[in-house]
């Protein structure tokens, strides 16, 4: 089975997490799912620059790039996916949707209300207290 690894950002803005909509997928177990910004590492790249260009490229938004959150590994049924969420911060909400259809700016009680990708889940229970 095919492996992935990506880096996550749990992007905090005052009170609010920052939580963006997958466009359609024609694997209907990711597709139009919620999840937290970021992508796949690039050779040579350590995990935080990969967050860093992935937040610019997808949202246009710069982010303090914190410690390390939480590793999610998740098997979906087309690849095992490994995740590294980091906590990050930013001074303003305002993004450019590049490649996500949806933004979501909400609080930890919020989480909840998403449809999220599998693989977001243990981070939203671990941010709700729930891990």
């Amino acid at each position: 089975m095919k492996k992935i690894e990506v880096v996550a950002g749990v992007i905090h803005f005052k009170n609010k997490i920052l939580c963006v909509q997958r466009p359609p997928n024609k694997l209907s177990y990711i597709s139009e799912k919620f999840e937290f910004p970021g992508g796949k590492i690039e050779s040579g790249e350590s995990h935080k620059e990969a967050l860093k260009r992935e937040l610019e490229e997808e949202l246009s938004i710069t982010a303090r790039i914190n410690e390390l959150y939480l590793t999610v590994r998740h098997t979906y049924p087309d690849f095992d996916l490994t995740m590294h969420a980091y906590q990050c911060e930013v001074d303003y909400k305002e993004i450019v949707l590049h490649e996500h259809i949806d933004v979501k700016w909400l609080t930890l009680s919020e989480l909840s209300q998403l449809d999220w990708a599998a693989a977001d889940l243990p981070i939203v229970a671990k941010l709700r207290g729930h891990d």
